[in-house]
């Protein structure tokens, strides 16, 4: 039997459900509509077939989590990655972490940086650019209300447009609440083998 993951790791997990995930094949058409389901794309992950219960949130949650995260104008898809980092290590989301680790390091090849990040998390030092992306969104992460006029400035100061703060925060913030989606849904678990 597996167990779970406690430690950050690039290795993206399994992701165990505590609740049983809707059958594809039973699936309503409600359901297969909110998951996106077309003749070639039926390679439907546990955790959204676990979300496919509501598919009415399911219909909304999953374009807006794209539009933030894969958007093609402002903030950079690594830097995006790794404010989704830096709120899953507030969270302690294993399972997160790993994935927009990986996908940071898709778009970048810095496993220096990850590293850091996993050895000394809140206090990783970072390049300046990367540290005021990093530290932003842990602010936001760990007590919104305490993000300053001042921490925006950071942002500004390490060359960061107005649109790419926005959407730094968006990109925190639905981690914020993914993380504790996925925690409360299920759990990370090692490979076996």
């Amino acid at each position: 039997m597996s167990k779970p993951v406690h430690d950050f790791t690039a290795k993206v997990p399994e992701w165990s459900p505590y609740v049983t995930p809707v059958e594809f094949a039973s699936a309503t058409p409600a359901q297969l509509s909110a998951m996106k389901v077309t003749p070639s794309n039926k390679g439907v992950s546990a955790y959204v077939l676990t979300l496919a219960h509501d598919p009415e949130s399911l219909e909304v949650r999953s374009p807006l989590f794209n539009l933030i995260m894969y958007g093609k104008d402002g903030l950079s898809p690594a830097e995006r990655e790794l404010g989704a980092i830096a709120a899953s290590v507030v969270n302690r989301c294993i399972y997160c972490t790993a994935v927009h680790a990986s996908r940071f390091l898709a778009h970048t090849k810095r496993t220096e940086l990850i590293e850091t990040v996993f050895a000394d998390e809140l206090q990783a030092r970072l390049p300046p650019r990367d540290q005021a992306v990093f530290d932003f969104a842990a602010r936001l992460s760990t007590t919104p209300i305490a993000a300053t006029v001042a921490d925006a400035g950071v942002l500004k100061e390490a060359g960061l447009s107005e649109l790419e703060q926005l959407d730094l925060i968006l990109s925190a913030a639905i981690f914020g609440w993914a993380n504790r989606l996925m925690h409360t849904l299920g759990e990370p678990l090692a490979a076996e083998g």
